[in-house]
């Protein structure tokens, strides 16, 4: 409080002080951390400067506190004469006072003291009396178990013939009931002399409790008595020992029936499916009795609660024998026999999960460690590496040979086209197809539809690299062949077949070079196939194993699957392309004889033309022969998109042509004229000229070239080139009828 008064007190500085007034209020103030503090802001200088201004302010205040209160500062020492006495005087009780609560607070604490021992002590005692009470408790009750069991407690000798020793019912109940008590009474008595002692009188109590429980549960068993082996059961529960007569029934009941039907014997002679139907068999036959006590499906209100006869008893053994006896049945060696055995495994599991009769006992059969072990001896892994060696194995020997053809009716024209197709529906078939691997098989579907993308791109750059070495080839040749006869360079006839292209039996590029076309054609053909018949394979095939795993993200997986079918549709293109270029590289080669048509005309004396020229159905002749050709093959798509790139492609050159072609008719047609006008030569010509037979003619086969494209399905005037040709050409002959 005084710090806040003082605080208060403080008069505040001006904003620009390097320091807050607040610290010199603290109790850890320093002089030397301060000066470090501030130092580390502004200089010493500074500092100095700002603590003068402050002090004076601080001066300033006291003076003004002074004169505010002048008469309290003269008067302060006159009001403290004789504060000492009265101080003095208050010191004596005040030390009393001091000492006589001292002295009580000593005595209550060597009570307190005093009590804790003697409630520790009686807490002790308390205990032993407990204990003793307990161990009187055990003695009575081995007591009285040993008179109903009529065993001696004298020392005499005990009868180690149990069947001696067989109780009825009623009073086998009434032991487990004494012998629960006593149990509990052992277990909180651990550690005493006493307990041990009477140890063995315990234990042979145990024997011929025990003993006698088997027994009845035996006798209940064999006349298949429900009263004896609920009461059995129930007691079994009472003395929480659950688990041995669940041990008892599986080793004198289910292991010797599963023992006799399983075995290799057994397996070779009926095989897998009979042999797991007789051990179901077993359910009916020699459980039906305990489980109407026992299972919660049984009839009637009064079931014995605790027990799971098939979980516990049953299955257990079932594994045990099967991994012993049958070892076999596990090999993944051969994966089609693997296969089998798997799945008829798989549907008796499924027939015993079935028998458990509610959701609690499969449960627990699931999580039951014998469960996890019959699982695991399936070596799933190795049976999906063999069906992907078989499966990507033959796809990809296929692949290494792209271009030879299937064999019989196959679906496709391609052998590796045939053997991913029958791969991708192999992953799915129900002889290779296992629900727990549907992850791995639709994993090698998209893996084997990756690889047939990335082997399209592949083969494209490898086949057109080959093209064009061939090619290089056969110019490098020509160029030695003309080399080698410069002399004869000036002859016609050289220079013509030195331009020439080269023989249709040069096997070097017209046979690669067609051949490849083909298969460009056959590569579409089937992959456009593939693709139509994805969706197809997703929903007839996939689908339904998804749904049988009720697996939700169907949609997911769908999208997965037109990525690839997608990711296909594109490597498709660069084929096309290579065929609409050999189809031009074909029909181009007679556009080129439009330039031989003013030749044929000028100062031929031909007769008008009336009929298109030869050139223009040799030049579309190529193309409609390859629609004819591959009609049955691929889809109307396809072919009519080559038909529409091809013939825009030659429109576009027909077009350069043409115009070459009428602009020097039409140069050569001003000469002439200023020609004769310079010698006075009458200029006045009856008839067509010959000019005028060039733009005819020309004018006929690019009419012609309209009927051809009509032949083949395409509009003409889908063709913008071809537009510009009939423009060009009309107005040639307009141009040239002006006067």
């Amino acid at each position: 409080m005084t710090k806040e008064i003082a605080k208060t007190l403080l008069p505040v500085g001006p904003s620009s002080l390097c320091f807050n007034k607040d610290e010199f209020m603290k109790d850890s103030f320093s002089v030397d951390e301060f000066v470090s503090t501030c130092r580390k802001r502004v200089q010493l200088e500074q500092l100095r400067d700002d603590l003068t201004v402050y002090q004076r302010l601080l001066r300033s205040a006291m003076i003004e506190l002074i004169n505010k209160d002048y008469a309290d500062f003269v008067n302060l020492s006159a009001n403290l004469v004789g504060l000492d006495k009265a101080i003095n005087t208050l010191s004596v009780p005040l030390q009393n006072v001091k000492q006589e609560v001292t002295t009580v607070d000593t005595a209550v604490l060597e009570s307190l003291s005093f009590i804790k021992q003697k409630l520790k002590k009686r807490a002790e005692i308390r205990q032993r009396i407990a204990c003793l009470q307990r161990l009187m408790t055990i003695s009575e009750l081995v007591d009285k178990m040993e008179r109903l069991l009529n065993i001696p407690k004298d020392g005499s000798t005990f009868d180690s013939d149990l069947s001696t020793h067989t109780l009825d019912g009623a009073l086998i109940e009434r032991v487990a009931t004494e012998f629960n008590q006593l149990q509990f009474h052992v277990t909180r008595n651990k550690k005493v002399a006493l307990l041990e002692a009477i140890r063995p009188r315990i234990v042979q109590i145990t024997s011929v409790l025990q003993h006698s429980l088997e027994q009845q549960f035996v006798v209940g068993l064999q006349q298949k008595k429900t009263d004896v082996l609920r009461q059995c059961l129930r007691t079994y529960a009472t003395i929480d020992k659950v688990k041995d007569v669940e041990q008892l029934f599986r080793q004198n009941v289910i292991r010797p029936h599963v023992e006799e039907v399983v075995s290799e014997g057994r397996l070779s002679e009926v095989g897998l499916k009979v042999m797991f139907g007789q051990v179901l068999e077993v359910i009916p036959k020699h459980c039906q009795t305990l489980l109407s006590v026992t299972s919660a499906l049984a009839k009637g209100s009064d079931v014995v609660q605790g027990y799971d006869i098939l979980v516990n008893s049953v299955w257990p053994e079932i594994v045990i024998c099967l991994e012993a006896r049958t070892p076999l049945i596990f090999a993944p060696g051969d994966p089609d026999e693997f296969h089998q055995k798997y799945t008829i495994s798989m549907q008796f599991l499924d027939d015993f999960e079935t028998s458990c009769g509610s959701l609690t006992s499969v449960r627990r059969l699931r999580s039951h460690p014998s469960y996890s072990t019959f699982m695991s001896k399936w070596s799933l892994p190795v049976y999906f590496q063999i069906r992907f060696q078989e499966i990507a194995g033959t796809f990809e020997t296929a692949l290494s040979a792209p271009f030879v053809s299937s064999s019989g009716d196959a679906e496709f024209s391609l052998a590796a086209n045939v053997e991913l197709w029958c791969g991708l529906c192999q992953c799915w078939e129900e002889r290779v197809y296992l629900p727990a691997l549907c992850h791995r098989f639709w994993k090698l579907s998209l893996l084997m539809l990756r690889r047939y993308s990335t082997w399209l791109q592949e083969l494209y750059e490898e086949k057109k690299t080959t093209v064009r070495s061939d090619i290089e080839n056969v110019d490098v040749s020509l160029s030695l062949q003309a080399s080698a006869g410069g002399q004869r360079s000036a002859s016609p006839a050289f220079s013509d077949r030195r331009s020439a292209s080269p023989a249709p039996g040069d096997k070097s590029t017209t046979v690669s070079e067609t051949d490849f076309l083909q298969y460009c054609v056959l590569l579409i053909a089937d992959a456009e196939k593939l693709v139509g018949k994805m969706p197809l394979l997703f929903v007839d095939k996939v689908k339904p194993r998804l749904q049988e795993l009720n697996f939700t993200d169907i949609n997911l997986l769908q999208a997965g699957l037109d990525e690839s079918v997608v990711d296909i549709k594109q490597k498709m293109q660069p084929f096309s392309t290579c065929i609409v270029e050999a189809l031009i590289a074909r029909c181009a080669a007679s556009l080129k004889q439009v330039n031989d048509i003013p030749r044929l005309y000028r100062r031929t004396n031909r007769e008008v033309p009336s009929k298109p020229s030869v050139y223009i159905n040799a030049t579309v002749k190529p193309l409609s022969s390859f629609l004819q050709q591959n009609q049955a093959m691929v889809s109307t798509k396809w072919l009519h998109l080559w038909a529409t790139a091809v013939l825009q492609k030659l429109s576009e050159q027909y077009y350069v042509l043409t115009c070459d072609v009428l602009t020097s008719v039409r140069k050569m047609e001003d000469s002439l004229k200023r020609l004769k006008k310079g010698r006075k030569v009458s200029s006045i010509v009856q008839g067509m000229t010959d000019d005028d037979k060039i733009r005819l003619q020309i004018s006929l086969d690019v009419q012609q070239l309209g009927n051809e494209m009509e032949a083949v399905g395409i509009d003409k005037k889908t063709i913008e080139k071809y537009g510009d040709c009939l423009q060009l050409v009309h107005a040639a002959q307009k141009g040239n009828a002006e006067p």
